[in-house]
């Protein structure tokens, strides 16, 4: 099997996850699904294009090849809810977020193929991930892992009414130091007044945030979770919107740097902690 993602190391300590961008399905799996699967409407759409300033940030990237409908990488592999008493979609799903059956015999894959999954396609995203960040670590002192998400902006199965344009996810400032976070709330307090926003609301971080981000270690780890109006069309073929994207990616940069910003100068802090 071919690599189940597309990576690129960079040079800062920063790490940037999208997991849901994926759109492949192999065909032994397609076999067994409806055709709404075909249109993949839950996927995180355009979220490469839209991160466009990673290479001139020299960023480090891994993002997701096959589609969320084969396996979802943000779902821990024991399939545990991460958000216990609310609706969510499962490690290998078996309905869209309209709930709409993926399964042609509406049943979905069973355990042995569950398990091939996560062999084949979880497994290797999340070593790679977790090299990285080891890399990271060794070679900078810290590491920040920035978790790319987007969702249309109305999914009445996950929450009411419209979802503000930015959610990030800290699991509740546990996934990363509390002073990243007030520095992220800075950038949109002073240059972000068109777009709302929120921390720890409906998305706190999934498996991906809550699993890495481990300040003691000195990873932290943020997610956030972007209303997909504000950069494509939400209905199909849910096209890309450069004349929105242009007005956000400067944000999205600006969120980037503070996040490198703040780690260049804790990880200072630590060196001279270490020397003194």
């Amino acid at each position: 099997m071919s690599a189940a993602f597309h990576f690129k190391q960079g040079q800062i300590p920063l790490l940037i996850s999208m997991p849901h961008v994926g759109t492949e399905i192999p065909a032994h799996i397609a076999a067994q699904l409806n055709p709404v699967a075909e249109i993949k409407a839950d996927t995180d759409w355009h979220l490469p294009l839209l991160y466009n300033m990673l290479d001139e940030l020299g960023a480090s990237c891994i993002h997701a090849r096959y589609s969320r409908y084969v396996i979802d990488l943000n779902r821990p592999s024991d399939d545990k809810n991460l958000y216990p008493g609310q609706d969510t979609t499962g490690l290998c799903p078996l309905d869209t977020f309209a709930k709409q059956a993926l399964y042609r015999n509406g049943i979905g894959p069973n355990a042995e193929e569950v398990q091939n999954r996560i062999q084949d396609y979880w497994q290797p995203y999340h070593q790679q991930l977790q090299a990285e960040l080891a890399r990271l670590v060794e070679v900078h002192g810290i590491a920040i892992l920035w978790d790319a998400h987007s969702i249309a902006s109305q999914v009445p199965r996950f929450f009411t009414g419209r979802l503000p344009d930015l959610n990030f996810g800290t699991a509740d400032q546990k996934s990363c130091d509390a002073s990243l976070q007030n520095a992220l709330a800075n950038v949109m307090q002073t240059g972000a007044t068109s777009y709302t926003h929120v921390f720890n609301g409906r998305f706190k971080g999934g498996h991906i945030t809550r699993h890495y981000g481990q300040p003691t270690q000195h990873i932290h780890a943020v997610q956030l979770e972007m209303s997909q109006c504000v950069y494509m069309d939400e209905t199909q073929p849910f096209g890309y919107r450069p004349d929105l994207a242009a007005q956000i990616q400067p944000l999205l940069k600006d969120l980037l740097q503070a996040c490198l910003q703040w780690a260049q100068q804790n990880a200072q802090a630590k060196s001279i902690g270490k020397s003194s």
